[in-house]
């Protein structure tokens, strides 16, 4: 079973609803980048569920699309479960029309139905069946409201006889068109019984390359064949031939929403009033930028309460640890690292981390981001990116791994390239710990929001100058505002857990067994080695030499520099070794050298070795060159 469908109709939704929370759902477009896939249990059968990205057609050429598309028709597919916004039912259908041409057993699922009623919206869903000639089911699945009926329903379909579903017919002169295509095709190819032949045609006619290179080598008159079709559908219409097609589809879908549903007269909503307010051309960055400083402000404040006691605690654990006798004083050494790294994730990450995230999720599920998305669309265009690049950006607050996945949602490479490289110098979660745990705690708010300041200027500069060095112009962006939410604490709190499970899993016994290790070479002095190395590093930047071993482990992972820096040094309460100035400086160069392992390697997977390596000698750079000014620049506000 695939659910498939167009961005933000909540398919993810509905597919944790049935599968655990394995996919992150969020309140704005393009957040699926990459499809989820689990096992589900339907009436007594384990089945597999597969939740495609959003897409709005399958001509489409951007990365998120072309995977979808690939995966539609490359593999074996029992039903599709084609979710639609039943709020937006006559754009849905569109790429419904488009799904239809696969010759899949297909159901088409009504999400959001709560919504289309607010708005006045009506679907008799007897007749949409009659007309789509499939299964029509109706759901609410923020609320959970027609999930089972859903579910059960697309299992006896692939039990059902009736396989195939008949395409729905365009206009005749397309349609005719369309069967010349078709008749060639049989001819040319032999009539191979496992192509679906119309909706080759189809997308010969729409330039569809995907289509094109399959049959271009077996077929080398296609091509000229192809530019007459096209020629016969360009011409009466004045259009070229993908255009007319695509107004054919958009056509049909209007005629079959006016049939199947009725609109009522809807009254100003509390949405659209809100809008108004928050979207303002000036309240609405008022109204963003004291969101954002209230948000940042309430995370430092959970943190500085309960970090500092939990410190404490783990603080006189480990000193009663070192007061044992000498004989077992290599265990006593080795229990106090373990500890250590126990106290790290206990007392410093999760503090400002859980709150963070959960903070995101509710924002996200209540469907702000996207306003904010918005908002930031000018300013993306004066960095030379595209709109969209406001997504990846906003995810990369939460972890850079999925902000860099998600540039594929941007149409060309230049611009999934730049918005990659914007995108791993934003503080992700790790580093916003780092931040709050070390300049927030120690030096204050202000040290801290000082850091997050300068992050957009070098944002806003590195965007600028590797958008002069690849010229191109960046369109602007059309995005759907969704409804906003009410926030469901189970669903919240699953998210947050969804995201806070990689420290917990990975990170964590990261942190635990790089305690116990440099304990070990810190007894045999092999940290000695490892600092040496590094101090050329650690004396640019003015930092103590046994700084040097911790930046080792912020290439695994960002946070842990930090909780292996209290290591280092031993002791938790940093500021009893390092000044104020050092503090500052370690933070900054954590914030922005080298990204972790998990983000290079999808970097390279994203946008391959060179440019890669480009993006990670950006990021050296840039931190080399600010934590050094900031030795002598922050010395003159922070020397006690």
């Amino acid at each position: 079973m695939v659910l498939v469908g167009q961005p933000n109709c909540g398919k993810s939704t509905i597919f944790n609803s049935v599968a655990g929370y394995k996919s992150v759902s969020t309140n704005f477009p393009g957040a699926t980048v990459k499809y989820a896939k689990s096992h589900v249990r339907i009436i007594g059968h384990v089945c597999d569920l597969v939740d495609l990205p959003g897409i709005y057609s399958l001509t489409s050429s951007d990365p998120a699309a072309e995977e979808a598309k690939t995966y539609l028709l490359t593999r074996d597919i029992d039903v599709i479960i084609n979710v639609a916004d039943a709020s937006l039912l006559s754009r849905s259908l569109e790429l419904t029309i488009q799904l239809l041409e696969l010759n899949i057993p297909m159901l088409l699922c009504l999400n959001m139905m709560d919504e289309a009623n607010r708005k006045g919206i009506i679907v008799h869903l007897q007749k949409l069946s009659k007309v789509l000639h499939i299964p029509v089911a109706e759901t609410i699945g923020s609320h959970g409201h027609g999930i089972k009926e859903l579910f059960t329903a697309a299992f006896h379909l692939t039990k059902s006889r009736r396989r195939i579903n008949p395409p729905l017919a365009l206009s005749k002169h397309v349609e005719e068109v369309i069967s010349q295509m078709q008749e060639f095709l049989e001819r040319e190819l032999d009539g191979n019984a496992r192509l679906n032949y119309r909706l080759y045609a189809i997308k010969l006619l729409e330039d569809d390359p995907y289509f094109t290179n399959k049959v271009i080598k077996s077929s080398p008159s296609l091509i000229e064949t192809k530019k007459i079709c096209q020629q016969k559908l360009s011409e009466p219409h004045g259009h070229a031939a993908d255009i007319v097609i695509s107004s054919e589809r958009h056509s049909l879908a209007m005629n079959i929403f006016e049939k199947v549903a009725v609109v009522r007269h809807a009254k100003k909503s509390l949405k659209d009033s809100i809008d108004n307010i928050i979207m303002h051309p000036f309240w609405g960055y008022v109204i963003m930028l004291s969101f954002l400083y209230l948000f940042f402000n309430a995370i430092f404040k959970i943190g500085e309460m309960t970090e500092g006691p939990l410190l404490s605690f783990f603080e006189n654990t480990i000193s009663s640890l070192a007061n044992d006798s000498s004989s077992h004083a290599l265990m006593s050494k080795i229990s106090a690292g373990v500890i250590q790294g126990i106290a790290g994730g206990i007392g410093i990450v999760l503090p400002y981390l859980f709150p963070f995230l959960l903070g995101m999720a509710i924002i996200e599920d209540i469907g702000y981001l996207p306003r904010i998305a918005f908002l930031m669309d000018s300013f993306m265009h004066k960095v030379g990116l595209h709109g969209s690049a406001v997504i990846p950006g906003m995810l990369g607050f939460g972890c850079s791994v999925p902000a860099v996945m998600a540039t594929r949602i941007l149409p060309s490479p230049r611009d999934r390239f730049i918005a990659s490289t914007v995108s791993v110098l934003i503080p992700c979660s790790a580093r916003m710990t780092v931040i709050f745990g070390l300049v927030g705690y120690y030096l204050g708010g202000t040290a801290a929001l000082a850091i997050y300041l300068l992050n957009i200027i070098v944002i806003s500069i590195t965007g600028a100058v590797i958008s002069k060095l690849l010229p191109e112009d960046t369109p602007g962006m059309v995005m759907e505002m969704p409804t906003y939410q009410r926030p469901q604490a189970k669903i919240v709190l699953l998210k947050t857990w969804l995201r806070i499970k990689d420290f917990v899993y990975i990170a964590w016994p990261l942190l635990i067994v790089g305690s116990l290790v440099l304990s070990i070479a810190e007894w045999y002095h092999v940290d000695n080695l490892l600092n040496q190395i590094c101090s050329p590093l650690t004396d640019l930047l003015g930092l103590p030499a046994a700084v040097g071993t911790t930046l080792f482990f912020g290439i695994l992972r960002k946070e842990l520099s930090m909780l292996m820096l209290f290591q280092a040094l031993g002791t938790s309460n940093v500021n009893e070794v390092l000044t104020p100035v050092q503090i500052f400086v370690f933070t900054l160069f954590i914030v922005f050298y080298i990204p972790c392992l998990a983000t290079i390697g999808v970097l390279v997977k994203e946008t391959g070795w060179q440019k890669t390596l480009f993006t990670v000698g950006t990021t050296i750079l840039i931190s080399l060159s600010l934590a050094t000014s900031a030795r002598f620049v922050a010395g003159l506000f922070l020397n006690p």
